[in-house]
């Protein structure tokens, strides 16, 4: 039982005297358990059975050691609310799962990580009911835990498994309900037209909203975390001679930890660990190249080429694709009016093969954005609004997705949107997007990419008539820089309501969430406002800006940012996930470290055992000067804003 009070997590493990189940039972459950404390980050460099060793070794609190959960092999597991939630590491599930778990009780998951336990296996269910019955002695049957799924997700978990269902199915139709022709939304109309031939569309259908179904991907990637383990599991199922479909739709990013071995080799085992990451790097570049696709490796002047969102934005996705990643900021690419999503590696190794994932349709909360932002007001502030707005907060847009529409739309270029759309999975929903507009094809086009799918890229906005789960009105006007505490994006509170002075040690502007063009204009702006000023990144402040592609490095040194970034006194990253996923520059070392970042989460453990807060681009350069939390105008003393 995870609950609230972790002590009693560590009291069950223990040799000690172990409280009893009916006390447990009534105590209150611990919510919002990332996959980063399931397992962390440098626990992933292994992908074997050694899995079961560190499950939950990142539980906050750090009160779970090395192996005891697989010494305890519980079989049951029992949280609270938005279980999983953030990475789409597959490797969570399976550190449960070689320490002994077969059923996971929780008041609701998150999206990726459900479906990564029903593809390996894992029973979960939000129905406490059975829980009591177990716990009662009584038998329970699989079919109890099924019900209320739809018929394709109960026949994966009675197979036990996305490949035992593929064995058992043999590519055969699956979905049997489709609903009478209806209005449709723009991500129902993208979703129908990529129906797999073995969910083929009846005549006079649509599909069916709560229903699953097998859909046809157009671009798939997936990073060197996780790149080993599903090549693994490809060649075990598919055979040695298997061949990716299409390979020229698939991308291989090493990109998450190509900065890494810079702060690995100061922490405890580095070297072994850094020993780990190579080998990760090379697996990923055989089996890319044993099976084609396109291979995005480390870049000449360090770091990586670019990270994978940054790049599918810049370089690959079209409207009405839809895209599949292993990570779950792949919903980043439904700026471009494409339905990206993150997976988990057997979805990945699946698609490899066939270019099919299963997809179950998602209802839409249409968020109409209204006016237009103040100055000194950007998307991040945004972002974190909408995860404190009452109809969006808590578990309101779990397995949903949010369409932003408005006429305030043609207000916001790409790289906003690129930042309200990544960090939807931080509120919980499946992915974002936006419909295509004229900034959509002005992008485009700007990119100077073939129009392979030109045919295809049109017609996909919304019916009129078109149902949403919810329409939730904006107005941008009203927005204010914000601010998310410690320990999860939800903590989101306007940053004004900060009364107590914070100070910091770091500052971090990069990830794919602070690393594009678009936000080293705003951190520019500030630095130079101080630099005309001679104030300087405060003396105990270590300060880090990131790039998120070569293209950004290239727009930021053409534009004379670069030099000025140095000059005000921050050290400039090449491109890379890094410090976002505690492997890179930035990282905190002592729980007693204070970071202001521009990334997307702040989940215990996730850059490290400091406190990180989250904030715009403006608000950390702000905070970089003043050496605290910091609006743009306090920096400045009141003066302006840029």
């Amino acid at each position: 039982m995870l609950t609230q009070d972790t002590s009693v997590v560590a009291a069950q493990l223990g040799n000690g005297n172990r409280p009893r189940v009916e006390d447990l039972v009534n105590m209150p459950l611990l919510g919002n358990i990332s996959t980063d404390e399931i397992i962390p980050g440098r626990c992933c460099y292994v992908y074997d059975e050694r899995l079961g060793d560190y499950a939950y070794l990142g539980l906050r609190g750090k009160v779970v050691e090395e192996g005891a959960v697989r010494s305890f092999a519980p079989q049951i597991i029992v949280s609270g609310e938005a279980k999983g939630c953030g990475s789409s590491r597959e490797h969570a599930v399976y550190a449960e799962k070689y320490a002994g778990v077969e059923i996971v009780f929780a008041k609701s998951f998150e999206r990726i990580y459900e479906a990564n336990c029903r593809n390996v296996g894992i029973i979960t269910s939000d129905d406490f009911t059975l829980l009591d019955a177990l716990l009662a002695g009584d038998e329970v049957t699989l079919e109890a835990f099924t019900l209320g799924r739809n018929d394709v997700e109960r026949e994966v978990i009675h197979s036990g498994g996305l490949f035992s269902f593929n064995r058992s199915t043999g590519g055969r139709p699956t979905a049997r309900r489709f609903d009478g022709l209806r209005p449709l939304n723009s991500v129902e109309k993208i979703l129908q037209a990529h129906l797999s031939p073995r969910n083929e569309l009846p005549n006079g259908a649509s599909i069916r909203v709560g229903e699953s179904y097998f859909v046809d991907v157009d671009v798939r990637f997936s990073h060197e975390y996780v790149t080993p383990m599903a090549a693994e599991m490809f060649l075990r199922e598919f055979g040695a001679e298997a061949a990716l479909a299409q390979p020229e739709s698939c991308y291989f990013f090493q990109d998450h930890l190509s900065l890494a071995p810079s702060v690995l080799e100061g922490r405890s085992g580095g070297p072994a660990l850094i020993e780990r990451v190579e080998l990760l790097n090379s697996r990923q570049e055989e089996f890319a190249a044993m099976a084609g696709g396109h291979f995005v490796g480390p870049a000449v002047a360090g770091g990586s080429r670019a990270i994978c969102h940054n790049y599918i934005v810049e370089n690959v996705a079209l409207p009405g694709d839809i895209i599949i990643g292993t990570d779950s900021h792949t919903c980043t690419s439904g700026s471009v009016g494409s339905f990206a999503f993150g997976v988990g590696a057997t979805d990945i190794a699946n698609a490899w093969y066939n270019r099919e994932v299963l997809v179950k349709i998602p209802p839409v909360i249409k968020i109409n954005l209204q006016g237009q932002l103040q100055q000194g007001v950007c998307a991040k502030d945004l972002m974190l609004a909408l995860l404190a707005h009452p109809e969006i907060q808590g578990t309101r847009t779990l397995g949903k997705v949010l369409l932003f529409t408005g006429p305030a739309c043609a207000t916001i270029e790409m790289d906003e949107r690129a930042t309200l759309c990544n960090m939807a999975v931080e509120a919980g929903a499946t992915t974002a997007i936006f419909e295509r507009d004229t900034i959509t094809d002005r992008y485009v086009e700007g990119r100077g990419l073939d129009d392979r799918k030109a045919d295809r890229s049109a017609g996909w906005s919304s019916d009129k008539e078109a149902c949403y789960d919810a329409i939730v009105t904006i107005r941008l006007g009203q927005i204010e820089p914000m601010v998310a505490l410690p320990g999860d994006p939800r903590n989101a509170v306007p940053l004004g309501a900060v009364q107590e002075p914070v100070l910091v040690d770091s500052v971090y502007g990069g990830s794919c969430t602070g690393g594009k063009a678009a936000d080293m204009d705003m951190y520019a702006s500030v630095f130079a406002k101080a630099d005309e000023r001679g104030l300087r990144v405060a003396e105990q402040v270590h300060a880090y800006i990131q790039m998120g592609s070569e293209a950004v490095m290239s727009y930021a040194t053409s534009k004379g940012y670069v030099e000025l970034f140095e000059r005000v006194g921050v050290k400039v990253l090449p491109p890379s996930c890094g410090a976002c996923i505690n492997a890179g520059p930035g990282v905190s070392t002592k729980e007693t470290e204070v970071t202001v970042s521009a990334q997307n989460r702040n989940f215990p453990g996730r850059s490290g055992p400091g406190q990180v807060y989250l904030a715009s681009p403006y608000v950390v350069a702000a905070t970089a000067i003043a050496g605290r939390l910091s609006s743009v105008e306090a920096m400045l003393g009141n003066e302006e804003t840029p």
